[in-house]
């Protein structure tokens, strides 16, 4: 067996390839330039001069949506930063922690003192005595410590303790400083914070703009020609990837991964070259791909109100309201002995999975009967049910039939008094 997949990585290794370099088409690489960012690096690289003089840089927070260029941006900067302060002499570091990978104030304070050479265990100390390791580690030497804190309202969901101790850490610095630059996908993220911690960690804003097709486009440009071998890519497959990723809100990153995926399925197949074919493929791939981890992340009642709409959908309705739905959700409820919550918060669960683009949920008027959300999923009710039953708790669900519930078990199903 080991002899004959030996085999196997043989021919594949032999086997031609489309890419140079396919890690240029990660969302992680950072590249020499960034097409249509130069006035945000601008921004960006005038706050932090201020470290190459030896003084504290202002804290930023750098919002935008997913695929807008934030962490890109922030990572070059910083780089650059780096690489002057070096030529200078100035003692300076740029640290970069995703705080949706670090999420918890522990993690990220243990994280922060081991990059200055402090051991914390992974649990059992007070948070009190970590941030006390990392203040220690910061100050030995003088030195200028800017943290960049990705996805930064990760971070916040028990609490802004951290952030508040961060932002005020100066104050017990004597031979070091220390400045914030924190990332978000969320608008909205600071109306959680303490007022005290609001005003001291966005001194300066810098707000990321959607990218459009033709921006995208150029993007992609200048990665293909790292990527690919000369030729790889008929001419419509860049536009096709930016067009798509376009629509998706300007996310260059979405639009970096339809162009190695689809270059990744021609080169399975043995395609001289990508074409439209295979990025409609990937299209399709990622998106079912994207749908099922958002799925699988849902809370409980999140997930039995996508299962009622998946029903419903497989009864054949391309559209359906929150009334339509809450029926069915509660029936649900009441076979898997879950408590039903109010039309009202189910109203708000039809939002957020709108807003995560499971579900299209538009409101309508009724007239003199009030509005009403007209609901349809956005992807295949099969996938979102087979996603679904993964969940243990929602397994019974399948059991009412090998491929979802009839409308007459349902029926079975008594109402909630």
């Amino acid at each position: 067996m080991t002899g004959a997949l030996s085999k196997v990585f043989e021919e594949l290794l032999n086997r031609d390839t489309l890419f140079v370099n396919r890690e240029v088409l990660r969302s992680t690489h950072t590249p020499e330039s960034l097409p249509h960012r130069e006035k945000e690096v601008n921004h960006l690289a005038n706050v932090l001069v201020a470290a190459l003089r030896g003084q504290t840089p202002s804290n930023v927070l750098i919002y935008g949506k997913t695929g807008t260029g934030k962490t890109a941006v922030a990572k070059f900067v910083g780089k650059e930063l780096e690489l002057m302060g070096e030529k200078m002499g100035a003692p300076l570091s740029v640290l970069y922690v995703n705080c949706k990978v670090v999420d918890t104030q522990y993690r990220l304070l243990a994280n922060l003192a081991s990059y200055f050479g402090r051991e914390v265990p992974m649990t059992g100390w007070p948070t009190d005595q970590v941030y006390e390791e990392f203040r220690q580690g910061v100050d030995a030497e003088a030195r200028i410590a800017i943290i960049v804190l990705d996805e930064i309202d990760k971070l916040i969901r028990k609490g802004d303790d951290v952030l508040y101790n961060l932002s005020r850490i100066n104050d017990n610095l004597s031979r070091s400083k220390v400045s914030l630059i924190g990332i978000s996908n969320d608008l909205r993220f600071t109306e959680q914070l303490d007022p005290r911690v609001r005003s001291s960690l966005g001194e300066e804003e810098i707000i990321f703009p959607p990218y459009n097709a033709a921006q995208i486009a150029d993007i992609l440009t200048q990665r293909a020609k790292v990527a690919f071998k000369p030729g790889a890519l008929d001419p419509n497959v860049i536009p096709l990837c930016s067009a798509f990723a376009a629509h998706e809100n300007g996310d260059a990153r979405r639009a970096l991964d339809l162009l190695r995926v689809s270059a990744e399925l021609a080169e399975r197949e043995g395609a001289e070259r990508v074409t439209e074919a295979h990025v409609r493929m990937a299209q399709d791939r990622i998106e079912e791909d994207r749908i099922t981890v958002v799925v699988r992340t849902l809370p409980t009642q999140s997930k039995l109100v996508l299962s009622s709409i998946a029903f419903l959908s497989s009864r054949g309705a391309k559209t359906m309201t929150t009334g339509e739905v809450y029926s069915v959700y509660k029936k649900l409820c009441s076979k898997i002995d879950v408590d039903i919550l109010t039309q009202r918060r189910i109203t708000d669960l039809l939002s957020e999975l709108d807003m995560l683009g499971i579900v299209n949920a538009t409101v309508i008027s009724k007239g003199r009967y009030g509005r009403t959300k007209e609901i349809s999923l956005t992807t295949p009710w099969e996938t979102i049910f087979k996603t679904l039953t993964e969940d243990y708790r929602l397994k019974m669900l399948a059991s009412l039939n090998p491929s979802f519930p009839t409308q007459s078990k349902l029926d079975c199903i008594p109402e909630e008094p």
